[in-house]
């Protein structure tokens, strides 16, 4: 048997509409996109969506939305992929990284309000599996931090606190004390990656709360801005009789979502409701199966959370990471691909270089040490998930 991690669940329905965009003469950003922005925010209970050609594009766009820059400082954890980060880098500010808390994939809340000073602008909580964070404890300290708060610019003026910009790649259709994910933080965004739970093959998505004295539009005019070049219309508008005439206003970048990924995307956010429902048949079965062994799971679904179900990650008692290799290496050789997330980013080259020493990170370190990701996906069958954990249990001995 041969288990492959996450491939993408795509049918028949996918397939037929992104033919009918080929056909349709239009495959860049035009009316699927747009569709799909719409649908996307309904999904959501959102006002409005951005669609991009990434999640990365889409955090890195919302801090240049905010002005974020030079002198400034944005916080994110240490336990997550390099994308969290390096976006404060592409924009010129300040990385911050914060441990999480022990046992616990959340940054440690304490920590994160002791980090906070007058030249921080920005903090990325990562909404880590699917699992959302605790938002309402991450507000709770940004207002009370909130007399260090030096705004830049007018939009920062409107928020009069340090802005919360989740990066919730993992976690579409997640839900925690009654709001979806995308209603929680100040921004929220999405990717749909070829291995997410929703997928456009590449993208990403990234909506917003309403912002008191801000007009919804003027923010997605921003974005479109930001994401065209600056060009002040997009190709769509240029298409009406004798409207070729345009400007670019800023030198911007080139990051939009065409209408052949948004045609696979909405497709996928028609059958998101089943594929979800899937995904947690799955989990339970798993978390069944692994009762008996010295293992410890993330509890997807609790009275407080629904997760989205994206990943399902282990860690193994008392071993240490070599053993778990070992585990990996094991399971691979009876055709059961598994993963590990994630390495804590002061353990990769680009962030020791840039100081960062995992030493100073002993809970994320702690929880890569031992950690396995078993492959979650909905093409896996009952047959297929009982045969995982079976491997498991032998390869765990």
């Amino acid at each position: 048997m041969h288990i492959a991690f996450s491939p993408p669940d795509i049918t028949e329905e996918e397939i037929a509409e992104v033919v009918d965009t080929l056909r349709s003469g239009w495959i860049t950003t035009g009316p699927k996109t747009k569709l799909f922005e719409k649908k996307l925010a309904e999904y959501m209970g959102t006002n409005r969506v951005v669609c991009l050609n990434s999640a990365t594009a889409c955090l890195e766009m919302t801090l240049r939305l905010l002005g974020i820059g030079p002198g400034d400082e944005v916080i994110t954890t240490a336990y997550t992929y390099s994308a969290s980060a390096s976006v404060v880098s592409h924009v010129g500010a300040k990385l911050v990284l914060i441990d999480v808390a022990k046992d616990s994939y959340e940054m440690d809340y304490e920590k994160l309000a002791d980090a906070i000073n007058e030249k921080t602008k920005v903090i990325i909580p990562v909404d880590l599996a699917g699992i959302m964070c605790d938002y309402d404890k991450i507000f709770e300290i940004v207002e009370a931090k909130k007399s260090l708060f030096h705004p830049a610019n007018e939009l920062q003026e409107k928020f009069g606190r340090v802005i919360v910009v989740a990066d919730a790649a993992h976690a579409f259709g997640a839900e925690r004390k009654g709001k979806k994910c995308g209603q929680a933080a100040d921004f929220t965004s999405f990717s749909f990656h070829a291995v997410k739970n929703l997928t456009t093959a590449e993208g990403g998505a990234v909506t917003w709360r309403p912002i008191e004295g801000v007009d919804d539009d003027d923010i997605y005019k921003k974005y479109m801005l930001f994401s065209l070049h600056g060009q002040s219309k997009d190709a769509l508008a240029k298409t009406q009789l004798g409207a070729w005439e345009y400007d670019v206003v800023a030198p911007y970048f080139k990051c939009n979502m065409t209408d052949i990924m948004a045609s696979i995307g909405l497709v996928q956010l028609k059958r998101y409701d089943a594929l979800l429902a899937r995904r947690r048949e799955i989990i339970g079965m798993y978390d069944k199966a692994l009762e008996s062994l010295p293992v410890s799971v993330l509890n997807h679904f609790d009275t407080d959370h629904k997760s989205s179900g994206h990943l399902y990650l282990i860690r193994v008692q008392g071993k240490m990471r070599e053993e778990c290799n070992e585990i990996i290496t094991k399971m691979a050789e009876h055709g059961v691909a598994t993963n590990v997330h994630y390495k804590p980013l002061p353990l990769l080259s680009a962030y020791k270089n840039m100081g960062f020493d995992i030493k100073d990170y002993p809970n994320a370190y702690a929880l890569f040490e031992n950690a396995i990701t078993l492959p979650l996906h909905t093409k896996l069958t009952d047959e297929e998930v009982k045969y995982v954990t079976d491997v498991l249990k032998e390869c765990i001995g």
